[in-house]
């Protein structure tokens, strides 16, 4: 039986089709599943989780139509506007990777205050992967390596030294990645770094995916037995 997760990855999958179940528009899913962020994060801190990381937006939702996008900009900056003082009373830490530099420029200043208003917090990591895409993080900490290493032979570079060049470097790589919606792939998402994480697919889609939902998943977690490549022990 394994303890609780140090690290929570979650694919928040299935906004839009919520949405369009209730013959709304798409975008109103999204604003659903902002909503019911806080409750996950107090939920994980609660249960000893120190690290939660979501996947907000990748590098390739740019592709979808200007006004899903345009809402997903403007939903994140509303979270950070509306939901800084409570992440920070509730000792949250916020961390942001992916290519912010992206956004538009208010975003990123609000993204940056957020980050430094949070710094000293410590009861659990939040991170929120924008504008992410898990072969970016690779390529940009290969150019990062070598960016400092200008005269060194890549030959020599090893899988040690490449992930403290990856975006998460900061934290354990995550032991649990949930994504909803009922699809089974993990989208280009911490490619790397779930290279032994348990994988939770789950048919719920996020605005409906609570604290019950997710209590579910790690009585499931508390199932697997983690081998890391090993043999099997016996029990």
């Amino acid at each position: 039986m394994n303890s609780i997760p140090q690290h929570i990855a979650i694919i928040m999958d299935g906004n839009g089709r919520w949405a369009q179940k209730r013959h709304m528009p798409r975008t109103v899913g999204h604003a659903k599943g902002a909503a019911g962020v806080r409750d996950l994060v107090e939920f994980c801190a609660h249960k000893g989780v120190k690290y939660l990381t979501l996947f907000a937006f990748s590098t390739e939702n740019w592709s979808r139509p200007e006004e899903e996008v345009s809402t997903l900009m403007s939903l994140f900056l509303q979270y950070l506007e509306k939901e800084l003082r409570n992440l920070s009373q509730a000792g949250v830490r916020l961390q942001v990777i992916g290519d912010v530099t992206g956004f538009a420029q208010e975003l990123q200043d609000r993204i940056a205050e957020a980050v430094e208003a949070t710094a000293g917090n410590d009861v659990i990591v939040l991170t929120v992967a924008a504008n992410y895409g898990g072969q970016w993080d690779i390529v940009q900490a290969v150019q990062s390596w070598q960016a400092l290493h200008p005269h060194t032979d890549a030959r020599s570079l090893t899988q040690e030294q490449l992930a403290q060049f990856l975006s998460t470097a900061h934290m354990p790589d995550p032991d649990l990645l949930i994504r909803t919606g009922g699809e089974q792939r993990i989208s280009n998402f911490l490619l790397w770094q779930l290279a032994y994480g348990e994988l939770y697919f789950t048919d719920v889609l996020w605005p409906e995916f609570d604290a019950a939902q997710l209590a579910l998943a790690l009585e499931w977690y508390g199932t697997r037995q983690r081998r890391f490549g090993r043999v099997a022990t016996e029990t």
